[in-house]
């Protein structure tokens, strides 16, 4: 999950995609039908935080540490107003998204949640591909 507070200055530039964003391992149907049902929920929980915190910038960027100042974007209180809202709703969007899966998903069938982490290794390998394609 992503923390908003921090200890640096208010007014430094902030990153528009999270640091704490990251995919560890991709996995393959194999093995992901070798573990049990709460890792598989784990898994699901941890690639549904990505695509939420990174999709919605990749015309921006698709790594941490992007600011707005590096696209030239006048880095007004204004507009570090719009980026701390945004943020602000992209967490409460998250936390949202989680509390809800977090009390129907265990009910999900095994072999559609293994589908369905499948299906989002394969956007978030795609995403890979289009960020070396993509100055930031």
């Amino acid at each position: 999950m992503v923390g908003i507070g921090t200890a640096q200055n208010k007014d430094a530039p902030k990153s528009i995609i999270s640091q704490d964003v990251s995919i560890s391992k991709y996995h393959d149907r194999k093995e992901l039908e070798q573990m049990q049902k709460g890792a598989l929920l784990g898994l699901y929980n941890e690639r549904i935080e990505i695509i939420i915190k990174i999709l919605p910038y990749i015309a921006f960027a698709t790594k941490p540490g992007v600011t707005m100042s590096t696209f030239g974007i006048p880095d007004t209180k204004d507009n570090r107003n719009a980026l701390d809202t945004q943020i602000e709703a992209t967490t409460n969007y998250f936390q949202s998204t989680m509390d809800f899966q977090n009390k129907i998903l265990p009910y999900s069938d095994r072999a559609n949640l293994i589908a369905a982490i499948l299906f989002y290794e394969e956007t978030l390998k795609a995403l890979h591909i289009y960020s070396e394609n993509n100055r930031f």
